[in-house]
């Protein structure tokens, strides 16, 4: 007969403050303890996360404000790293850098409240029955009214066996056992290590793309499921309205949306527009399958590094369930000046600006979290990652965007003098680049679309051609051009206006789907190859150029889905371009 030993109580080891120096801790006296270990700073239990080991010196970074915080308090280890708490609550919710919901601590976080979090009951339907015998990553059961994606409670990475002791039907709360696997209980409940990539089989291909509903993006610079694209832009060029369209309006089943270091009046109006927005998907609110985790400039400074690994944890957890997600980081240019600062006050060697040596590699981790894969439990989701970048002065080829550049499938580039003109989204067609382009063209012709890739090419040449001709109009004037390059100007301000230009504020082309995108496309490039047909058979470049092309720039606002009438205004200005003589 086996024998079963009592459980040992496990006496948590202290340690005193040596020094307290803004966010940066140092620690004496305290036992073993691991690189990334939480402890709680102080009487007030300030948490904080062990950043180095120096011969017994212990290296801490403070997720709070160290206020009141003196050489002499206690410091507790806690045994365990930084950690989420993932939780069916988590969709619809506004949470903080260490995610704890803002609705209980308020804009300005509370010392101490590290694990002030409560919790409702949920219903609880169980899918697994017994005896049965099940592997990490298959589903015990599902979560009922948590929010408007399914919420399905897995079996813990690292767990298998029979199951036993199955909760039935009814409400349970975050310690209550669903289900006993391998003689281990299992809660609706996962604590995970912010810093490390939950688990997966195998990586997919990022073949299928990620609709974002802005035409510039999905049909020139595309992202696929899975990949990653950074938003680099000076201020003013429209970075937070862009993602925040993306966020409103992209196909993704949950949205994770990263305020890090933002305004904070921003953050507010973002909130409160997607909790008033309807979900084109669900019904319902678009709040109801978005995860805001918020860390404004107001907010502790360490918090705001946290935030951005404790958003891909989040969308990792999500994309165990078989769902596409996708994480919107505005912006991470302010988690990286989080990392300068604390380097600098640890005494880092500092590399380019300031920067510590470790960014590249920061960066490259971060956006190595997006992926496409088959889950543990044989599902396919996905994680897409889009990261806004704020260059001090626009200056492009700062180590923040420079090595944002190396790691992202996909730049949108931002364009001071379209977004001064008062064009949005004012991504540039010549700084910009999709490594995800090449692969995205056989899906498009597999799904109805077989001239997307054609199409996508005539545009950006004809897109660089009206550059390069405008240049040469700067210097000689309109007048003095040929008439077939006086038509390429036309066509380029055609696609600009009618096509690329976009309004997040009307209700008819805030979102652009595939189909509306490629009608307006299409229609622009019909006019545009009449016109230069024109003026190959000798009809002067003024006769082009004074036609009224206002109805066709107007229908991407006025005439919504409707895609007969968009052909229609289109074919009355390719007839008027062929009467000409």
């Amino acid at each position: 007969m086996d024998t079963v030993s009592a459980p040992t109580v496990q006496v948590p080891d202290t340690g005193r403050v040596g020094r307290v120096t803004g966010p940066v801790v140092e620690v004496l006296g305290l036992g073993e303890v691991a690189l990334h270990e939480l402890v709680e700073l102080g009487v007030d239990g300030v948490p904080g996360e062990v950043t180095a080991i120096r011969d017994g010196l212990l290296v801490v970074q403070a997720y709070e404000y160290t206020g009141g915080l003196t050489p002499g308090q206690p410091v507790v280890a806690t045994g365990r790293p930084l950690s989420a708490r993932l939780t069916p609550d988590l969709l619809g919710q506004v949470f903080d850098g260490l995610l704890r919901p803002l609705a209980t601590a308020g804009t300005w976080l509370v010392p101490g409240h590290a694990s002030g979090m409560t919790y409702r009951r949920w219903a609880w339907t169980p899918t697994a029955r017994e005896p049965s015998t099940v592997d990490e990553g298959d589903e015990l059961g599902t979560i009922g009214a948590a929010g408007s994606v399914p919420y399905r409670v897995l079996v813990p990475p690292g767990l298998r066996g029979p199951v036993r002791a199955v909760r039935p039907v009814g409400l349970v709360g975050a310690a209550d056992p669903v289900a006993t696997v391998g003689g281990i209980p299992v809660t609706a409940v996962q604590d995970w290590p912010v810093r490390r990539p939950r688990p997966f089989r195998s990586r997919r291909d990022a073949a299928v793309p990620l609709v974002t509903g802005q035409r510039v993006v999905d049909m020139l610079h595309p992202v696929a499921l899975g990949s990653a694209a950074g938003v680099p832009g000076g201020f003013g060029t429209g970075k937070t309205v862009l993602l925040q369209q993306i966020a409103k309006w992209c196909d993704a089943d949950v949205i994770v949306y990263v305020g890090c270091g933002e305004r904070g009046n921003e953050l507010a109006d973002a909130v409160a527009e997607l909790s008033e927005l309807d979900d084109p998907r669900t019904g319902g609110r678009l709040l109801d399958r978005t995860v805001v985790i918020a860390n404004t400039s107001n907010m502790p400074l360490m918090a705001r590094e946290a935030s951005i690994h404790t958003a891909a944890t989040v969308a990792e957890f999500y994309r165990d369930m078989g769902l596409d997600v996708v994480v919107i980081a505005d912006s991470t240019s302010r988690w990286a000046e989080a990392l300068r600062e604390f380097a600098s006050r640890t005494g880092e060697v500092p590399a380019e600006e300031g920067y510590p040596a470790t960014l590249a590699s920061a960066l490259a981790a971060f956006y190595e979290r997006a992926g496409r894969v088959e889950t543990l439990g044989g599902r396919t989701g996905s994680v897409t990652v889009v990261g806004a970048v704020s260059p001090p002065g626009g200056d492009l080829t700062e180590p923040v965007t420079a090595n944002t550049q190396r790691f992202v499938r996909a730049l949108w580039t931002l364009d001071r003098d379209l977004a001064y003109s008062r064009h949005y989204p004012a991504v540039g067609w010549a700084g910009s680049f999709s490594r995800d382009a090449a692969v995205l063209g056989p899906w498009y012709a597999r799904n109805g679309d077989p001239g997307w890739t054609r199409r996508r090419a005539r545009i950006l040449g004809l897109l660089a051609d009206a550059d390069r001709v405008s240049g040469l109009a700067e210097l000689v004037g309109v007048g003095a051009l040929p008439a077939y390059e006086r038509v390429v100007l036309l066509a380029g301000r055609l696609l600009r206006d009618g096509v690329l230009q976009q309004s997040a504020l009307s209700t008819s082309d805030a979102r652009s789907g595939p189909a509306r995108s490629a009608a307006l496309a299409d229609a622009v490039l019909t006019v545009i190859d009449s016109g230069l047909g024109a003026v190959g058979r000798q009809v002067p470049a003024a006769g082009v150029e004074e036609l009224d092309y206002g109805p066709l720039v107007r229908a991407r606002e006025e005439v919504g889905d409707d895609l007969v009438e968009i052909r229609t205004r289109a074919d009355a200005l390719r007839s008027a371009l062929e009467g000409l003589r």
